[in-house]
């Protein structure tokens, strides 16, 4: 049977492709390698939970036609992100804000705030940081780097802060004034009932085929559409012919707690380094659910190699050129179509990405 398109992989980007061209008429494959459709944003329902099984996704834009698209496939909740960071046993909220500096000094106005930070960045005297750790001093002084920034980046990236690039960090977002909301957004919540339904809805009537990895049957899709939307690794597509770009990985322990609530909230960041992990997950605070259990998910940083799913790409001046490469060589090809984080080799928030997989469809369905 020949297709239009084949869709390798049913993530968001693949899946807004499918669901326009197959609007338009056109016959669309979707292919995943997991047993289920959804990527990244795949939630489960376990005891009545809509459990995140690849990390938080927490849906925020100030695009209105992103909100307006998103929108017919679910209903939003309010959901606001307003995460805590416990660093031993002190907590803080995030983003750095007067709540945050309240807490780790005491001063009350915006003035005394201002006057604290600017006081430590002078004492440090870094003019020209030459590494991650002296521009994060740079910005925000010694105290919030210490706390809340160091150990937690160095468990992220797998590094120590003072062997990381200063480009890493361009600017750490610090506000005067009390409030916890993290995104800066307009609009901002979870779908009720999970992400899963959006994509269900999408691939309705399109033929989905999972625990299918297109490298394991790539002779006998060859010929089977016209096009390819990859939306996997762009280097592994060319079977690494310019070399391995580098990824960072993550590793969730998940499990069910007899309490109806372990923290208080749907995020804490842990950011001592001795703290193996890098936040714990309290899903049901995401959907204000009342249960008599909760699931708590905690989320380990995990060097990559190919046997573990890349999650964060490092767009590092090294692997930026690598990645060039492979685009250059994609624009040659006029037969695939690379699309979202791995395929693009970029970090896209959710709403990034059905702007880049709307702007695809226009593209090529025009």
């Amino acid at each position: 049977m020949k297709y239009d398109y084949l869709i390798v992989g049913s993530g968001l980007f693949g899946s807004i492709f499918a669901y326009e061209a197959n609007k338009k008429g056109k016959k669309c494959l979707v292919i995943e390698k997991r047993p289920h459709v959804g990527g990244n944003i795949y939630t489960e329902n376990v005891e009545g939970i809509q459990v995140h099984k690849y990390g938080a996704h927490i849906f925020h834009t100030s695009n209105k036609d992103v909100w307006n698209y998103i929108n017919q496939f679910a209903e939003f909740n309010r959901y606001t992100n307003s995460p805590v960071a416990r660093y031993k046993d002190e907590l803080y909220n995030m983003p750095f804000n007067m709540n945050t500096f309240h807490a780790l000094w005491g001063v009350i106005t915006p003035d005394e705030a201002k006057a604290k930070i600017e006081e430590e960045k002078k004492e440090a005297g870094i003019t020209e940081p030459k590494n991650l750790e002296e521009q994060a001093i740079s910005l925000v002084g010694k105290t919030i780097y210490e706390k809340l920034v160091k150990g937690y980046t160095e468990k992220q990236w797998g590094r120590k802060a003072t062997e990381l690039p200063s480009f890493i960090i361009k600017r750490l977002p610090v506000r005067f004034i009390y409030d916890n909301n993290y995104f800066n957004d307009s609009y901002q919540g979870i779908p009720i009932g999970g992400y899963t339904q959006i994509i269900e809805k999408m691939l309705d009537g399109i033929e989905v085929r999972l625990n299918y990895d297109y490298f394991d049957h790539k002779d006998e899709l060859k010929d089977i559409a016209d096009k390819i939307i990859f939306t996997g690794q762009i280097d592994k597509f060319y079977d690494y012919k310019f070399g391995e770009l580098e990824y960072r990985s993550l590793r969730f322990e998940t499990e069910t707690l007899n309490t109806s609530n372990y923290q208080g909230n749907a995020v804490v960041n842990y950011t001592e380094y001795e703290v193996p992990y890098t936040r714990i997950i309290e899903h049901k605070h995401f959907d204000y659910v009342d249960t008599g259990k909760t699931i708590i998910t905690r989320e380990y940083p995990a060097k990559w190699d190919k046997d573990k799913e890349p999650y964060y790409t490092i767009n590092d001046e090294k692997n930026s050129n690598l990645y060039n490469k492979y685009k250059e060589l994609s624009e040659k090809d006029n037969k695939v179509i690379f699309g979202g984080r791995l395929g693009q080799y970029k970090y896209f928030d959710m709403d990034k990405v059905i702007a880049e997989a709307l702007k695809c469809v226009e593209n090529e369905l025009k």
